[in-house]
Order: structure tokens, then sequence, then C-alpha cells
């Protein structure tokens, strides 16, 4: 992974660039007091900004080579955690960790979704233990993560009714509300990101992207590929419509997940793991945006699934193997294929969807089954 980020000239290459350009450029605007003003790609939670500031602790260090130390490290602190919940239990969650992020070549090295992902699996670890005080750290974990990307809240969304619950939701909301109000008297505008968040189309790599290639692939749509917000969507008619579905689908899903939580009433040791993984899968594949760093979320919580024998995902993290191998091949090999609509892009792009679709689809019928269905 290393290698390739050095070289950085697989595919289109320049996967390192957000980092050298785009992540630096933002670090000197922290420097200055205030989160990007204005920035259309800046659409990420204040707390991002403390991942994206950490590389300035390492001044003997340019700023890229910090960035990717830091990468390194949390990368570390997953694999020993992990392996430490595989002691004696016979199980494989480190094993996959570590020989599942590097089907996506160099692209966890250049984002900062390592560092996200590895606050939500301290969190579900720390949830799973005994001492009570373990599930207040969890709660202050996720809330963490919450304010670095949002979606860490869902880990603790299986949390067992009663103590464990109250404790950890109410520490992961004191956390959040204490980071949100300390940036906010630090740094100008926190709250932009929301902004240019509501302001996102529909992505070519999301599951609504590719029904659109598809269409347009067959004549039956004349919309095109622009770059916007940071990334390459879709625009021309219905685009707005597929957006709306998206965002209809999404809250579907949430609807769902309460729903689940109401009716479920058997807890194991792996649910609120489990429950973890499903919740990420059904807002991933709902998503407007599904960046092939995304699936270093899932291979993060799907190991987390793994350390406990009794978890019923593994099907799901089987399938979730060949995803992230297609969604590397979508970028940055095949890139240009895929934002040309050509057959070989239109191919990976289907098979990887398809793919997280069924995962999805998997493992919520799996989790209501194994807490739900007498």
């Amino acid at each position: 992974m290393l290698l390739l980020l050095i070289r950085d000239d697989l595919g289109i290459g320049g996967v390192g660039s957000e980092v050298s350009l785009l992540y630096r450029y933002w670090y000197g605007q922290f420097a200055h007091g205030t989160f990007p003003p204005g920035d259309v790609t800046w659409q990420y939670p204040p707390g991002a900004g403390l991942v994206i500031m950490a590389p300035g602790a390492l001044p003997w260090l340019s700023y890229f080579q910090a960035f990717v130390a830091l990468a390194l490290l949390a990368d570390a602190v997953v694999t020993v955690a992990l392996a430490r919940a595989d002691r004696a239990r016979l199980t494989h969650g480190a094993w996959y960790w570590a020989l599942g992020l590097p089907l996506l070549l160099h692209i966890p090295l250049a984002r900062y979704d390592v560092q996200t992902t590895a606050l939500a699996v301290l969190a579900l670890l720390a949830l799973t233990a005994r001492p009570a005080a373990a599930h207040r750290i969890g709660g202050v974990l996720a809330g963490l993560g919450a304010m670095v990307k949002v979606w860490p809240a869902l880990a603790l969304i299986g949390t067992p009714r009663g103590r464990t619950t109250r404790e950890s939701w109410t520490a992961a909301a004191v956390t959040a509300l204490t980071l949100l109000a300390v940036l906010a008297l630090l740094f100008a505008e926190p709250l932009g990101f929301l902004r240019q968040q509501g302001d996102r189309g529909v992505q070519i790599e999301s599951l609504g992207g590719t029904a659109l290639a598809l269409a347009r692939a067959t004549g039956l749509w004349p919309g095109s590929v622009q770059f916007r917000f940071g990334a390459f969507e879709y625009v021309g008619p219905y685009v707005s419509t597929v957006g709306h579905l998206a965002l209809f689908l999404t809250a579907a899903a949430f609807i769902w997940l309460v729903f689940w939580r109401i009716r479920a009433h058997r807890w194991t040791a792996a649910t609120p793991l489990d429950a973890a993984l499903a919740a990420v899968l059904l807002f991933t594949v709902t998503s407007r945006v599904i960046s092939p760093q995304y699936l270093i979320w899932l291979l993060g919580l799907a190991a987390v699934c793994l350390t406990s024998r009794a978890t019923v995902m593994r099907p799901v993290a089987l399938l979730l193997l060949p995803a992230a191998a297609l969604s590397a091949l979508a970028y940055p090999v095949l890139y240009e294929d895929v934002v040309a609509g050509t057959w070989q892009g239109l191919a990976v792009m289907t098979a990887r969807n398809a793919l997280l679709l069924a995962a999805a689809v998997v493992a919520a019928r799996r989790l209501w089954t194994a807490t739900v269905t007498s």
C-alpha cells in the first residue's frame, strides 16, 4: 500500500493529491481560525477538522508524510484491538481487517476514514466489554466519531436496553455537544458543512448513479457527467427525482432500524456489532454518494463482528471483500471508464453496487431473524 502511494500512478493516479492539496489547504484555513468558508468541497462535521489538523503535531515531517504516518498508526490501533478481541475465542476479526484493507490498494492511506473507523471499532469493542465504565467509554468514542464523520453514531444502534443504552447514549451526546461547543468557540463557520452537504447531487458511484449510467448507455436517458462539489455527479432530467428517492430510502432505513430496535427481544454478545454493520450498510446503499473509502468503514465493522463467535454477519463479511476489490478497480484503476460510462466501467460499478445491495439485504434479514423472529 505504501509503495503504491509513493508511486501514485495506478489508473488515473493522483490518489494522494487529496491529502497533499485539499487537506493541506484546509489545514491552512484552520490555522487562520476558521473552517473552510464557502468551500463546496468541505462537507464534513466540525470534528473532522481535528483529524485534518492532527499532522501538525508531527512538525519534523511534511504534512503528507505526517498524515500517512497517522493513518498507519490508526490502522495499527485497529489491528491490535481486534487481535486482543480475537484472543482465545478462535475468531478472525484481525485477519479479516489485515487482509481485507489492502484490497482497497492505497486509498486508505490517503483518506481520513481509517482514523474514523478506528473510533467506531474501539467504541464497539468497549460496548461489548463487561465493566460498566467501558460502556461510557464506548459512548464517548462513538460521540467523537459522530463529530468526525457522523456514521460512527450508528455504533450505538444495537446497545442492549437499559443501563448500557442510557450510559453510552448519554456519554455520546455529551461528548458530541461539548466538542461542538469548543470548536464553535475556537473556529468560525463550524456548521458551514451543512449547506454544502445539502447541495450534493447523485454521484456516479452510487446505486442511483449506476441506474442512470445504465439508462444512459441504453439511450433511455440523455444526461451527462459534471464535476461538482468535489466529485463527479450526473446532471440532467430526473436526477433530482433519483436524489429525492435516495433520501426517501435513507429515511425508510432509519425507520426500519427504529422498528427493529423496538421489536428485538433477543440480544447476544454479537448483537451490538451486527446491528452496527447492518445499519451502516443500509445507510451506505441508500446514499447519494458511495465513495470507495466507504468500504473502509464496512470492512472495519465486519472485522469487529468477526471477533464474536455469535455473529450472524459472516456471509455479509464475505460479500464485502469482493466489493472492496471492485471499488479499488473502479477507482483509481478504471475511473476514466467509470466516468465515461464504458462497458468496463458499467460492469465494475454494477457488480460492486449489486454486492453492496445484497450485503445490506442479507445483513438486515439476518439481524431481524436473529433478534426478532421467534
